[in-house]
């Protein structure tokens, strides 16, 4: 089982929960435990005795009732199969790349177990950074049968595994494994059994698991022998290479011979919180299996916030550049007004000078306009009539004199193009040398 090397590293990331399921001979042990860098909690334990016998759906609902006590319905157990219903083997190879590890052990998995090669579910890890590999093998009919169980019960597993990969992740989960070796037997402190099960390490083999049906005292001799230990060394028991406990529930059997009872459902537990750290060797065929933990949903949920954020930045993204533009240009007219100012003072100067330079030339076409009235009446008004008045203004002209004729003088004024609208101002009157008359005309206005 490939796992995290550095002790900080991998304290910091032991967070979870598990619910293991023992499977024993005429019971179920099951225990669920909480895993915290700061130390492993046992959150409940129960035991379903007679579970062959009792229909599944039976048993299931008191198992369901169970996590639903302890808030564990999210949970998937991991089920340790029974020590004699799998096969152990650990094979070494050395100079192997990962990717041709699957095909390696494949090449040699028939010469490690006397069924045939469809009738097996067969798993493996790597044991840490070593060459060495660590197998389980069960038969199709022993796997599918409790499957089937399990599901008939309604419970959600995580995977079957094995006893010595349970204890083997569970033993290196918040402490550093025991240098030199060790051996391990379960229920030494629970008194005999009538099979005596072993679990070791050691330099010579890094995982030693077996079921002997013999004394515990010939068997452990065996195991030392093949774990090249020293005699010696004294066989401990389970419990006493797992974690120790930070707390449990009240009922919980704290002596010796009730860790020894509990080790393996403890060990299991354990493994299975923290598959994060080393995932174990899991003979449940993959499309069976379930999540054991929320923290699967954490990536859904931290995608959902960065997509929900992005959603709102895009919503406020067009009023902030808005702002932000229209910022830019009040700050752009800030530094511009005075400028502009200037231009504007400059635009009215211009057009001051531009009315100034209208009324000059006006001044001067009017000259000339008057001019050509007074050259214009000139030459209408032939001798012997005589004018002696005259105003001329921009829109009128007045004339008073004397003439043989003055009746007629309306129509000639009139016929000039730069005079219309003739009239008398007052009647005509006969003088000494003819009529007197006094007429205003409107100016025929040039522009």
């Amino acid at each position: 089982m490939v796992q995290i090397g550095d002790p900080t590293l991998r304290k910091a990331l032991s967070f979870g929960t598990g619910c293991a399921v023992v499977i024993q001979d005429d019971a179920l042990e099951i225990t669920i435990t909480r895993v915290r860098p700061g130390g492993a909690r046992i959150i409940a334990t129960t035991r379903i005795e007679g579970f062959r016998e009792l229909p599944a759906a039976e048993w299931g609902i008191e198992y369901g009732k169970f996590l639903s006590r302890h808030n564990g319905r999210h949970l998937a157990a991991y089920a340790i199969l029974p020590r004699n219903e799998v096969i152990v083997r650990q094979i070494s190879l050395p100079g192997v790349d990962d990717k041709d590890v699957a095909n390696a052990i494949r090449y040699q998995l028939d010469s490690l177990h006397p069924y045939g090669e469809d009738d097996i579910y067969a798993d493996w890890k790597r044991l840490g950074a070593t060459p060495h590999f660590l197998i389980g093998i069960a038969e199709k009919t022993v796997v599918d049968r409790y499957t089937a169980l399990f599901t008939e019960a309604g419970i959600k597993l995580a995977g079957f595994t094995l006893s010595a990969a349970a204890v083997y992740a569970a033993h290196r989960l918040l402490q550093q494994p025991r240098a030199g070796g060790f051996l391990a037997v379960h229920h030494l402190e629970a008194g005999p059994a009538s099979e005596v099960e072993l679990y070791g390490e050691s330099p010579a083999k890094p995982v030693f698991s077996a079921l002997f049906d013999m004394p515990a005292e010939r068997a452990i001799g065996l195991a030392l022998s093949e774990l090249r230990l020293s005699s010696e060394n004294p066989p401990v028991d389970l419990a006493d290479v797992l974690p120790p406990l930070s707390g449990a529930p009240s009922d919980y059997d704290f002596s010796r011979a009730g860790r020894s009872r509990s080790a393996l459902s403890y060990a299991a537990s354990l493994a299975a919180a923290c598959p994060h750290l080393g995932a174990t060797v899991n003979l449940l065929p993959a499309e069976l299996r379930v999540s054991t933990s929320r923290l699967h949903y954490v990536p859904t949920a931290v995608l959902s916030v960065i997509l929900l954020l992005m959603g709102v930045g895009l919503a406020l993204q067009g009023s902030w550049h808005d702002r932000r533009y229209s910022e830019l240009i009040q700050a752009e007219m800030r530094k511009l007004e005075p400028a502009a100012r200037k231009i504007e003072k400059l635009d009215q100067q211009t057009q001051q000078v531009s009315a100034r330079i209208n009324a000059l030339a006006e001044f001067r076409s009017r000259t000339r306009s008057d001019l050509e009235v007074l050259q214009e009446l000139t030459r209408i008004l032939a001798p012997p009539a005589w004018v002696n008045g005259m105003d001329i203004n921009r829109t009128t002209v007045q004339l008073s004199g004397e003439a043989e004729q003055a009746e007629g003088l309306l129509r000639v004024l009139d016929s000039s193009p730069l005079l219309q609208n003739s009239e008398f101002m007052m009647p005509i009157t006969r003088g000494g040398a003819g009529e007197t008359f006094r007429i205003r005309s409107q100016r025929e206005v040039r522009r």
